[in-house]
């Protein structure tokens, strides 16, 4: 018997994902209004030598598609489902390609949740290991906040610097919330094995309690997301070097993290237009002007936009249920 998909269109989408391409579009013409010149965004030296921390740049996210998919095998191990690292890839590069390249009115994740449902047998299941694989990155990223402030404690002196640290306090803030919500037996944990849309938060609640009975597995699940959010952090280290920068690898620790926070607000379309200024707004006391951090972030993203189209195949293709042990338990 197969269950229903969470994957409903609701009324009303398509008017949302307009609204936040007008968002985004807005940011971006407020960031470029107020750039100098478009020639500061390109480097004195720029040669072999941008080229190359470029490419590397794009190497380094895919090496970080490749961490996230191991860590979504990690998070999907709390629910005794074994999915190999290649196929969580091609679902993770499928909505990286929805979420950075296509306009459209689902995002990257609601895609992984429903090709995953065919790859381990179960919508619930599928459900609630994108959504714990989601809050492990949002536990990684403000530890790398702190962790640049303990790095140079200097940094708290620069200007806007106590954003960063706002950012990381109240994403801890919201995670234990959510966390205690999803962990409580008497609001989540109520879901639990109910045959209504309900039972997509009561497996997360399952996941959550399988985390608090056996803390061993916080370990390598927390890991994994620590070394894909350093991953995606480098990322910024290397583009920052290839535009000539002047930006401390502790700066870069202490802000690009809260960058990557910030831009997952559902407000615009891939995080346009919020990254982009939220680089000019903490770059801005290491002298990098405006034009420069509207390059940085659009860069970041395009070297998504590469990686993401190794989705395009897959997607092409459609997804096409799999026949596995773990189908045939979850079903």
């Amino acid at each position: 018997m197969s269950e229903a998909d969470p994957l409903v269109r609701r009324p009303g989408s398509m008017w949302k994902l307009a609204l936040r391409i007008v968002v985004s579009g807005a940011l971006l013409a407020l960031v470029v209004s107020k750039a100098s010149s478009v020639d500061d965004a390109i480097p004195d030296q720029h040669g072999a030598l941008t080229i190359s921390l470029l490419v590397a740049a794009v190497l380094t996210a895919l090496v970080g598609v490749v961490l996230s998919a191991w860590r979504w095998q990690r998070v999907l191990l709390l629910f005794d489902v074994r999915v190999r690292v290649p196929a969580l890839f091609s679902h993770y590069v499928v909505g990286l390609l929805v979420g950075n390249v296509l306009p459209s009115t689902i995002g990257g994740d609601v895609v992984r949740i429903a090709r995953a449902s065919n790859t381990v047998g179960s919508s619930k299941v599928s459900f609630a290991s994108v959504v714990l694989e989601r809050l492990t990155g949002f536990v990684a990223l403000p530890l790398l906040v702190f962790a640049g402030f303990a790095i140079r404690p200097s940094l708290i002196h620069h200007a806007n610097a106590w954003v960063a640290l706002l950012v990381a306090v109240s994403t801890l803030v919201v995670l234990t919330l959510i966390l205690f919500v999803a962990g409580h037996p008497r609001l989540a944990g109520r879901y639990a094995g109910k045959e209504s849309w309900a039972r997509f938060i009561g497996e997360v609640h399952l996941g959550v309690e399988r985390l608090r009975r056996d803390p061993r597995q916080i370990v390598p699940v927390l890991g994994t997301s620590l070394i894909y959010q350093s991953s995606q952090v480098l990322m910024f280290g290397l583009i920052f070097r290839a535009l000539d920068l002047p930006v401390p690898i502790a700066a870069v620790i202490a802000f690009a993290p809260a960058v990557l926070m910030l831009q997952v607000l559902p407000i615009t379309f891939s995080g346009l237009g919020v990254r982009e200024g939220a680089l000019v707004l903490f770059l801005h006391s290491f002298h990098v002007s405006n034009a420069q951090g509207l390059a940085a972030g659009l860069l970041w993203w395009g070297c998504m936009i590469v990686v993401s189209m190794l989705g395009a195949p897959a997607f092409a293709v459609g997804n096409r249920p799999r026949s596995t042990t773990a189908a045939r338990e979850h079903v």
